[in-house]
């Protein structure tokens, strides 16, 4: 359930009532989540549905990549410190 706050916030500013805009909230979080493979699998496998050949889907998919937000890896205490102290 996303934070009451955030929720009033949604509801207040875009009309809805707060069940829904938990699940606009609850939507969009879920949407910004994926894993790039995640999203590139996703991708691959709707765009040969369309039936879009594999270098127009490879084309395509690398310039979405390049305009989407994606949900940080989970890091152990090792991989913070090498971030921090190099």
């Amino acid at each position: 359930m996303p934070e009451p706050e955030l929720v009033d916030h949604v509801a207040r500013t875009a009309g809805l009532s707060p069940a829904e805009a938990a699940r606009v909230i609850e939507d969009v979080t879920a949407y910004y989540r994926e894993t790039v493979d995640d999203f590139v699998r996703r991708r691959h496998r709707d765009l040969q549905v369309r039936g879009r050949r594999n270098a127009d889907i490879y084309a395509t998919v690398a310039a979405e990549l390049s305009t989407r937000l994606f949900a940080a890896p989970i890091l152990t205490e090792r991989q913070l410190r090498r971030l921090i102290y190099t």
